[in-house]
Formats: structure tokens, C-alpha cells, sequence
């Protein structure tokens, strides 16, 4: 019995893993139930006993992708330091710039932002980071490290939209030199003022 558990959740792992892959190269339109089989190794029969459908699976997806970010977000940003150290170790850590973020780039899939429940996972791990940055950028202005006209709300709505267009202007350019450069401009903006 327990080895079947064990390979009922290894096949769901696997549906899941190769419907993320495919999420992110294809979007949801491009993601199609035989291409998630495939990649994952998996009958038609087993992912309908483990997902209700593409949607079912897509939503279990984006739900783990948001978790992974949410994770690594706040693995930077809870950790030590001051409140610059934390935003700069947030924007320079490692990523894939040429692939994107597998999150924001669910924002652009017209079928993910019309169905509420694929958009809600979405939305949530945008909100969490946000707000995890405004709670910084506020801590920093009050002890006088960041500059004390910055508005946390908007400097953390800076600093996401920053690394996502970072993103696509990687993309568009097929180099990370164009992600390092925005967020390098961003960095010298928010860089705390010597006192005088």
C-alpha cells in the first residue's frame, strides 16, 4: 500500500512539474494535456484520476510556482541585514533572466488573468511581495537608512515592476545585461545618502 501511495504521488509530482515547464515556455493556451503527458511520462488515465482536467492541473501549477516564489522572496527579504542590504539581495539574486519569471509571465496569458481562481495564486504572491517590501522600505525610512520622502507602498510597486521589466527587457534583448542594468539604476536610486 505504501509503495502505490508513493507512486500516486510521484505521477501527480511529475503532472505538475511538466504542466509548470510548459506554463512557463507555452502559456495555458499552448499547454496541452497530451504535451503535459508526454513531458511528465504519465498516462491520459492517471492525470485524470489525479486533476479534474487541464484547468484542475494549470491551477495546481501555478499555485506550487507562486509557493517556490513566495518561498525565495522571503528567504532574501526576512533575512538579515538592513533594509537595503535585503531589497539589493532580493533584486541581484540568482534567476533566469532570459526565461522570465515563470509568475510574471502568467500575468500575460489572457486565460490565466480571465479566470479568477488561475489568477488568484498570481495576485496573492504579487501582494505578499509587495507588501513584504513596503514593510522594508518603511523600516528603512524610519531609522533614517533610506531616504525619509520614500512611499513604501510605491517604492515596493518600483521595485517589482523594476525586476519584471527587467525581465522583458532582457528578453527583448536576448542578454541579462539588460536586467543588471535596470536593476543597478534602481539600487543607486534607493542607495542610502551618506550624512552630511
Amino acid at each position: 500500500m505504501y509503495s502505490t501511495a508513493m507512486g500516486t504521488n510521484e505521477t501527480s509530482d511529475r503532472l505538475v512539474e511538466a504542466t509548470r515547464e510548459l506554463l512557463w515556455e507555452r502559456g495555458y493556451v499552448g499547454t496541452s494535456p497530451k504535451a503535459v503527458q508526454q513531458a511528465a511520462g504519465a498516462g491520459q488515465g492517471s492525470m485524470y484520476h489525479h486533476f479534474a482536467g487541464k484547468r484542475d492541473l494549470a491551477l495546481a501549477a501555478i499555485r506550487r510556482t507562486a509557493g517556490e516564489m513566495d518561498a525565495a522572496a522571503g528567504a532574501v527579504l526576512e533575512g538579515g541585514g538592513s533594509a537595503y542590504a535585503r531589497i539589493e539581495a532580493y533584486v541581484l539574486r540568482e534567476r533566469d533572466v532570459l526565461r522570465g519569471c515563470p509568475v510574471g509571465r502568467l500575468t500575460m496569458d489572457p486565460e490565466v488573468i480571465a479566470d479568477p481562481e488561475l489568477r488568484a495564486p498570481v495576485e496573492e504572491v504579487i501582494g505578499r511581495l509587495r507588501a513584504r517590501l513596503a514593510a522594508i522600505v518603511r523600516e528603512g525610512r524610519d531609522s533614517g537608512e533610506l531616504d525619509g520622502s520614500l512611499d513604501p507602498e510605491e517604492t515596493a510597486a518600483t521595485v517589482v515592476a523594476t525586476v519584471q521589466g527587467g525581465y522583458v527587457l532582457a528578453r527583448a534583448t536576448g542578454s541579462p545585461a539588460s536586467f543588471d542594468s535596470a536593476v543597478r539604476g534602481l539600487l543607486a536610486l534607493l542607495a542610502p545618502r551618506p550624512a552630511r
